[in-house]
């Protein structure tokens, strides 16, 4: 819509003042210049646009500006987005990419500054993220806010670093998000004493009321991997001021489908009132991190989208700064992908790379959940052969492999049982947070083509299976694809619905690979430099006495 002030009438849902009612919305200059009742009758709703309150754009695959063109669709009008997935591989011009190729879509984009690149100093990242750094860009009107602080005990236990970047928000006046998996107790009194205030990580209702009460807002993750609504949506009735939503990693084939929009109707059917509902979808996001974006009230910025139903709750219009911007199943905006930029100097494998000389009788085994991105940690005998560990396909104990995609160094083996397949093998250079090159297998021709072929591509998902080679490239930061984002949800869900059918009885295998070397999710993950214990927050033997 090019028009610089119009008026639209109908039933506005009002959720700072709780109210429905049939009104006039007038639009000028981008903003929402009066509201009046009318008593002319609509039969569609008014509400304000919903914000996502914590996603990494990386994860879906897509550029900001392709993220933007589907998420609109659903009545998502802004993002609080953290790039630590590209800054890990790619630093400040990885950070500096996302910015610019978001300013190039109506969607608003709000980017924080990463707080832990690398994520731990037990594996290897393509970038750094100093202290120093972090204040230099935590000083930019581009971040606003510092983002999630994974690395909770260095914030327990006075990490100097870690507390620099935390002086440096708090002095500029910057919110601090949380990532504190399963802390309880006084190291969480220690961790919400640093001015943290908000955590995605809660998997249970007790956890996330302690950080309630700890001053820790809870923001509710329903990902494609990690699904905690359905655990944690009483707390949208009970804690309604201290409760967000957000999807923190959302792979294409989801956001093709739905957004935040899919938490509403949810809640809808929960019984969950309405008001509520939208309270922690728009209203606390803007407040929280003081965002510049609009909630249907005179003087703001004309942010909303126009539904069917309160029951249905088909988004049928969407509007950003009083441009229209999505119209009945159309995007109404051009984008188009910059140049990609990339950090992948790895050279091929051999099949000797791959080999695990026998050195006793157990090993330790990571188990993987699905739709869980915890793990815990198992020890079963070893299965050999010519005096080499080789996996137990019968008993669902497959091979695991990091490889350093920054440089040639060894790769890390271990193994995993829970993910399910039967034959074939997977990698993918999407392996959170350093995004070095993950696979698993069943056995070592398999891995060492599908390995091979990530690296040939700089970056992607590759599957093997019975000679055959199916990938997908991804080509910026071996991340995020620049092509539509329909193709790439299509190609992804293909790849996944090939991954299902090696044997894997998981929702998303590709997505839970892609935590298995994520050192700051508990209990044992496997990073470029061995088995890491994040109980213990140090390394372990692969093998056992």
């Amino acid at each position: 819509m090019k028009e610089k002030k119009y008026l639209l009438f109908g039933k506005l849902v009002d959720p700072v003042n709780r109210t429905i009612m049939n009104a006039g919305v007038s639009v000028e200059d981008g903003k929402i210049a009066k509201i009046t009742p009318a008593e002319k009758k609509s039969g569609k709703f008014i509400l304000p646009g919903f914000v996502d309150s914590h996603v990494h754009i990386e994860s879906s695959m897509l550029t900001p500006g392709e993220f933007a063109r589907l998420a609109v669709r659903h009545g998502t009008v802004a993002t609080v987005s953290d790039p630590h997935e590209i800054a890990n591989v790619c630093g400040k011009e990885g950070l500096r990419f996302m910015i610019e190729d978001g300013k190039k879509v109506p969607l608003k984009f709000h980017f924080g500054v990463p707080s832990c690149v690398p994520a731990t100093g037990f594996e290897t990242a393509g970038a750094t993220l100093n202290a120093k750094i972090v204040e230099e860009l935590l000083k930019s009107d581009d971040y606003l806010f510092l983002s999630e602080m994974m690395n909770y005990p260095g914030v327990i236990y006075n990490d100097t670093e870690v507390w620099e970047k935390i002086r440096s928000a708090i002095k500029l006046n910057k919110p601090i998000d949380g990532h504190a998996p399963g802390v309880t107790g006084e190291n969480l009194k220690k961790y919400a004493g640093a001015k943290i205030s908000t955590d995605h990580e809660s998997a249970t209702i007790d956890e996330a009321i302690e950080k309630i009460n700890n001053g820790i807002k809870t923001q509710i993750r329903e990902g494609s991997a990690a699904k905690n609504f359905n655990a944690l949506y009483p707390l949208i009735i009970k804690y309604p001021e201290k409760v967000m939503l957000c999807t923190d990693d959302y792979h294409p084939d989801d956001l093709v489908n739905g957004h935040i929009n899919l938490l509403i109707k949810r809640g809808l059917e929960k019984g969950i009132d309405l008001f509520n509902l939208l309270t922690v979808a728009c209203v606390n996001p803007v407040k929280h991190y003081n965002l510049h974006v609009g909630l249907l009230q005179t003087g703001d910025p004309a942010d909303f989208i126009i539904i069917d139903d309160l029951e249905n709750f088909n988004v049928l219009e969407t509007y950003i700064n009083g441009e229209k911007v999505y119209d009945n199943g159309k995007t109404l905006f051009e984008y188009k992908a910059g140049k990609p930029v990339n950090n992948f100097k790895r050279e091929r494998i051999s099949e000797n790379d791959l080999l695990v000389k026998d050195k006793g009788k157990n090993i330790r085994v990571i188990k993987c959940f699905d739709g869980q991105l915890f793990t815990s940690s198992i020890v079963v005998k070893t299965n050999t052969r010519n005096e080499h560990v080789i996996p137990d396909v019968k008993n669902d104990i497959l091979k695991l492999v990091v490889i350093n995609r920054y440089n040639n160094s060894e790769p890390a083996i271990g193994f995993i049982h829970g993910i399910g397949f039967k034959d074939g093998a997977v990698a993918q250079s999407i392996a959170h947070d350093s995004h070095n090159i993950i696979a698993a297998g069943t056995n070592d021709e398999d891995l060492l083509k599908a390995i091979n072929t990530v690296i040939s591509l700089k970056g992607g998902i590759a599957i093997s299976e019975k000679g055959n080679i199916h990938q997908l490239r991804l080509e910026i930061a071996g991340l995020m694809s620049s092509g539509s984002g329909e193709k790439t949800a299509s190609a992804y869900a293909e790849l996944n619905e090939l991954a299902k059918s090696l044997g894997s009885s998981f929702k998303s295998p590709l997505m839970t690979l892609s935590f298995m070397a994520l050192l700051v999710i508990p209990e044992l993950k496997l990073g470029d430099k061995g088995l890491f214990d994040i109980n213990a927050f140090s390394q372990v033997s692969l093998f056992v006495d």
